[in-house]
């Protein structure tokens, strides 16, 4: 075979077109960098190969995040969605999450339109199949000089980003069939790995599934609830009008399964590929199969079935809850048990699908590879699970690999300032044996990472990244104001215990006016809210709907907000407390070994991250803490 000899030069090659992919690439192609994003198909950019959805509960955070960051999919999302809800509504404000259901070929055609008209990008249909590199410092540092592709094309490049998702050497499972393919049928990356492994990357094996998609016409939507989205519709990104969003709707469905459906799977779980040792990857804990279900939740007699539309131009339905490796007889058997699906027809089977990822506790928290300069990652190949968590990491690890190549700070975004930095952060110190799921019970100051402030936390940072615009800022700027204004103007403001004033507050419920209460006092009363007391409020401005819902929140929750800011500037404190690269851990005195060798592997850039090593104590802490206050005063505060 005669060698292929073509090279060409880009600043940076993106390796998968994926929701981390797609991030990576545009973040790095708007901050002026020729970037070329590489795909095994064309027709897999923005894949949605499982649910048909953006967001959920602490996923919509994720998307709130990325959008004030400079990212794309929540603009996305919001051309593409066919019905939207505010979830936890019932709940405080730091759990809502957005979720909205998408058209799954609309969202993948709208994104690769973004792409193929990003000024400085480039899509290309190729498999990469090995990274090229040079060492330096000696032997065990490397540096990235480009990649090759299966063709023999060479492309030199300053940083890669690997974005593969579940294509490295995937293949699904169907009960006794397996396929050696990637998602949805399309070609697997069977070549990379191996040339990772050259370059002394750990490589470890992960698990997930997707559960079958229904002809509608078969369903009898009769013997399920219906569902529908929220009557005001918010959307996710920052710069959307909401009134571009104001659709009309369609609507999904909910049933369940019964004991009927739990024998056909406990009497068939012998020809499951997850209970007959086949799989050898770990599969999502908090995602599991309705195998796993049934078998670990015994007691349950039954499990929330979702059925939710692919699409405004299909009859594709996905059957939430219910993904599965059985085998496709079996598969049909149980899915006919559940009211609503007696008649169904598999347009698609469910499967399991296995692919090759890494332990991310490899990559600083900028998301490059530690002994790699210029090899960044994102996505599900940094083990993670779901859409919106890989988008995250790729427009991160974008900035960051654009950063270094520009010669500017790379960004860190920790646990108190955004969900993503507490993504990130559990990926890159914790021991992570499943894939990562973010939960709104991971993030330990969630009350100042709501969803609805994500522009007021984050927006300065995309602004000085380069991805935010100097009109959005100024716009988020001028928001902040009005919130600060309207919060003193009421506190500021006392009303009189008049004869109008007390007859309000009775027909609202609400007890008698003290001598000197002012309108933020009345407002933290839980049957009060900005609307309502606009009776007694005749003097106030009129603001826009997201500046008042600021207010209300930072008035009712000002005791909670106050406290969790003071647990932030004690973490903040710990974090800034930073490790020299140089230090050797064999040099601390009292140290334990196990917390010794944790340290040495994770080389934590500060104390704080230390702490969140697994297998390192308090206790190890407070030794090192003596440590570096002595290693500080011997070599002159440096």
């Amino acid at each position: 075979m005669r060698e292929v000899n073509l090279t060409e030069k880009v600043d940076v090659c993106v390796v998968g077109a994926g929701h981390a992919g797609c991030e990576a690439a545009l973040a790095c192609a708007r901050l002026g960098l020729e970037t070329i994003i590489f795909t095994v198909s064309i027709d897999s950019v923005a894949l949605m190969p499982c649910n048909p959805n953006i967001g959920g509960s602490s996923k919509g955070h994720l998307v709130r995040e990325l959008d004030a960051l400079g990212g794309e999919m929540g603009k996305n999302i919001d051309k593409t969605f066919i019905q939207s809800k505010m979830l936890n509504v019932s709940k405080g404000p730091a759990v809502h999450s957005l979720r909205a259901q998408a058209d799954k070929a609309q969202y993948s055609r709208s994104m690769r339109k973004v792409l193929e008209n990003q000024e400085h990008l480039t899509l290309k249909q190729a498999e990469v199949c090995e990274l090229l590199w040079e060492n330096i410092d000696g032997k065990t540092s490397k540096k990235i000089k480009g990649l090759k592709t299966f063709t023999g094309t060479v492309y030199e490049c300053k940083a890669v980003i690997l974005c593969t998702g579940t294509y490295l050497k995937a293949r699904c499972l169907c009960g006794e069939s397996i396929t050696y393919t990637g998602p949805n049928g399309l070609q697997a990356a069977n070549y990379l790995t191996d040339s990772l492994l050259s370059m002394g990357v750990e490589m470890r094996r992960f698990k997930t599934g997707t559960p079958a998609r229904m002809d509608g016409r078969s369903i009898d939507y009769s013997k399920m609830e219906e569902q529908f989205g929220d009557e005001v519709i918010i959307p996710f990104s920052f710069s959307t009008n909401p009134d571009d969003v104001q659709i009309d709707q369609v609507s999904c469905y909910l049933t369940y399964t019964n004991e009927t459906t739990h024998e056909i799977i406990r009497n068939n779980l012998d020809r499951s590929p997850i209970y007959a040792g086949i799989i050898e990857g770990t599969g999502p804990r908090y995602c599991p199969s309705i195998e796993d279900k049934v078998v670990k939740f015994a007691d349950k007699e039954r499990h929330q079935v979702f059925i939710e539309p692919e699409g405004i131009h299909t009859n594709e339905m996905y059957v939430g809850g219910m993904s599965s490796s059985l085998p496709e007889d079996v598969q049909l058997a149980m899915y006919r048990t559940v009211p609503g699906l007696e008649n169904c027809k598999i347009v698609r089977n469910a499967y399991a699908i296995e692919y090759d990822c890494i332990d991310a506790r490899q990559l600083y928290p900028t998301l490059r590879f530690k002994d790699i300069l210029g090899l960044y990652s994102g996505g599900q190949f940094n083990g993670s699970s779901g859409y919106e968590e890989a988008a995250a990491q790729g427009l991160i690890a974008g900035i960051n690999a654009a950063m270094w190549i520009l010669g500017k700070e790379e960004l860190i975004l920790d646990r108190s300032e955004a969900y993503i930095g507490v993504l990130i952060d559990d990926l890159v110190t914790k021991d992570n044996f499943e894939p990562y799921r973010m939960m709104t019970s991971r993030a330990e100051y969630r009350l100042l990472l709501r969803q609805d402030n994500a522009d007021l936390r984050l927006r300065e940072k995309g602004y000085y990244v380069g991805l935010i615009s100097k009109v959005q800022y100024d716009e988020v700027k001028k928001k902040k104001e009005m919130i600060k204004e309207e919060i003193f103007r009421l506190k500021n403001t006392k009303i009189g215990a008049s004869k109008i004033n007390q007859e309000f507050l009775l027909r609202n419920g609400s007890a008698s006016l003290k001598t000197g209460t002012n309108l933020a006092e009345l407002l933290c009363r839980p049957e009060l809210n900005y609307e309502n007391i606009k009776e007694i409020d005749p003097d106030r401005k009129t603001l826009p709907e997201n500046v008042i819902c600021q207010v209300e929140i930072e008035i009712k929750y000002e005791g909670y907000i106050e406290r969790q800011m003071r647990q932030v500037k004690q973490f903040k404190k710990m974090e800034q407390k930073l490790i020299p690269e140089e230090i050797d851990y064999d040099d601390v005195p009292s140290l334990r070994l196990e917390a010794r060798q944790k340290l040495k592997l994770f080389h934590p850039l500060s104390v704080g991250q230390a702490s969140r090593i697994s297998g390192v104590s308090p206790a190890d802490i407070s030794v090192l803490l003596v440590y570096l206050e002595q290693y500080k005063f011997k070599h002159g505060g440096n």
